[in-house]
C-alpha cells in the first residue's frame, strides 16, 4: 500500500514511464540502423507531461470547442484526452542511399540525455521519499 502525499509523485511517476518509452524508441532506431527505408520515431515528451500534468493538478486548460452545427457530422476526437504519448518520424537527417535515415549520433546522443534526465527522477523521487522516512522516524522518537 503506498500513500500518496502529493500529486508530484504521480506526475515524477509518469514521467518516468515516458522516459522508459523513450529509451525503448531510441534503443529500436539504435537497431535498425541498418535497415532499409527506416525512418526513426520518437515521442514528444514534453507535450505528453504537460498534457499528464494539467490532467493530474486538475488545470483545465481554456479551449475554444468547435461548434457541432448537424448531427450527422463526426464529433471531434480530442487528442489530449488521450493518455498515450504522440510519436512522430525525426527526418532531419539525410537519408542514406537505401533510404534509412538514422544518425547514430543524434540517437546515441538523445539516448544519453534521456537516460541523465530517467536518473534524475529516480534520484527525486528517492529524495523525496527518504525526507518523508527522516519526518516519520523523527516523529516516533518524540514521545
Amino acid at each position: 500500500m503506498s500513500i500518496e502525499v502529493s500529486a508530484s509523485q504521480a506526475l515524477a511517476a509518469k514521467a518516468l514511464d515516458y522516459r522508459a518509452v523513450r529509451q525503448d524508441m531510441i534503443s529500436s532506431n539504435i537497431a535498425n540502423a541498418d535497415t532499409p527505408y527506416y525512418r526513426p520515431r520518437d515521442i514528444r515528451f514534453e507535450d505528453a507531461l504537460a498534457a499528464e500534468s494539467a490532467k493530474i493538478l486538475n488545470q483545465g486548460t481554456q479551449k475554444l470547442q468547435m461548434a457541432q452545427t448537424n448531427e450527422a457530422h463526426l464529433p471531434l476526437a480530442d487528442e489530449k484526452s488521450s493518455s498515450r504519448a504522440k510519436t512522430f518520424f525525426r527526418d532531419g537527417h539525410m537519408a542514406r542511399n537505401d533510404g534509412n535515415s538514422v544518425d547514430l549520433d543524434v540517437e546515441t546522443t538523445e539516448m544519453s540525455k534521456n537516460s541523465i534526465m530517467f536518473n534524475a527522477l529516480i534520484g527525486a523521487m528517492k529524495k523525496n521519499s527518504g525526507i518523508y522516512k527522516s519526518v516519520i522516524d523523527a516523529s516516533s522518537k518524540i514521545s
